[in-house]
C-alpha cells in the first residue's frame, strides 16, 4: 500500500503531460485553435496534441483565457482543477493526507514531495555531478552551480543571482525593508538569519547576568 492515504487512479499519458491535477473540466470543451482526430497542432507555435482538449489547454497559453472563476474572491483559473486547488485556499481543505505521520496537504503533489521525507527518495539527479535531489526546483538550482546562469536580475543597480530568494533579500538594501522584526526590543533587521543572531545574543546576556545575579538571591 502507498505511503500516502488517498490512492489515485493510473493516469493516461496525455494526462501526465499536463502535471499535477490538469484534467480538464467536462464542462469546458472544444478546441480553440486547428484541431482535427488526428492532427491537433497549435496554430501559433506549431506544437502538435494527441487530443483536442490537450489542444484546448495549451492555447489558453497563448490566449491569456482563464475561464474558471472563483465564487468567492473572483480569481480566475486557465485549468478548471487549478481552481479546485485555488478554492482548498478559502475552504481548508487538506484531503491529501501523509498515512505515516498524519500529516494533511491541499495539493496532491505536495502530499508527493512531502513522502519523500519518509523514504528518503532523490528522483531528481544533476547530469554533471550525480547528486541526487527530493524537489526538481533543488536540482534547478543546483544546476546553476555548474552553469553560472543568474536569471535574477537586480532592476536597480543590475546585480544578478541564482536564486529568486537571493534577489528579494538584495532588493532590501535598496529599499531599506526590515520585515523581521524582535519581539523583546522591536529592533528589525532585514534578513531573518540576523533576527535568529540578535535573539541569541540576547538569550545569552540573560543567561549570563541571571548567573551573576543568582549568588545575590541565595544570600
Amino acid at each position: 500500500m502507498p505511503l500516502g492515504s488517498r490512492r489515485q487512479r493510473k493516469r493516461a499519458p496525455a494526462e501526465e503531460a499536463l502535471g499535477e491535477d490538469e484534467v480538464e473540466s467536462p464542462r469546458k470543451k472544444g478546441a480553440v485553435g486547428s484541431a482535427n482526430d488526428k492532427n491537433c497542432e497549435c496554430t501559433t507555435c506549431g506544437k502538435v496534441f494527441s487530443k483536442p482538449n490537450d489542444l484546448t489547454r495549451h492555447m489558453r497559453a497563448h490566449s491569456g483565457e482563464r475561464p474558471f472563476g472563483c465564487e468567492t474572491c473572483g480569481k480566475t483559473c486557465s485549468q478548471y482543477n487549478n481552481l479546485i486547488q485555488h478554492r482548498r485556499t478559502h475552504s481548508g481543505e487538506r484531503p491529501f493526507v501523509c498515512s505515516t505521520c498524519g500529516k494533511a496537504f491541499s495539493l496532491s503533489g505536495a502530499l508527493t514531495q512531502h513522502l519523500r521525507t519518509h523514504s528518503g527518495e532523490r528522483p531528481f539527479e544533476c547530469s554533471t555531478c550525480g547528486k541526487a535531489f527530493a524537489l526538481s526546483g533543488t536540482l534547478i538550482m543546483h544546476m546553476r552551480t555548474h552553469s553560472g546562469d543568474r536569471p535574477f536580475v537586480c532592476s536597480t543597480c543590475g546585480q544578478a543571482f541564482s536564486e529568486s530568494g537571493t534577489l528579494t533579500k538584495h532588493m532590501r538594501t535598496h529599499s531599506g525593508d526590515r520585515p523581521f522584526d524582535c519581539q523583546t526590543c522591536s529592533k528589525a533587521f532585514t534578513r531573518s538569519s540576523d533576527l535568529r543572531r540578535h535573539r541569541n545574543t540576547i538569550l545569552s546576556t540573560d543567561l549570563i547576568v541571571g548567573r551573576s545575579a543568582s549568588p545575590l538571591l541565595g544570600g
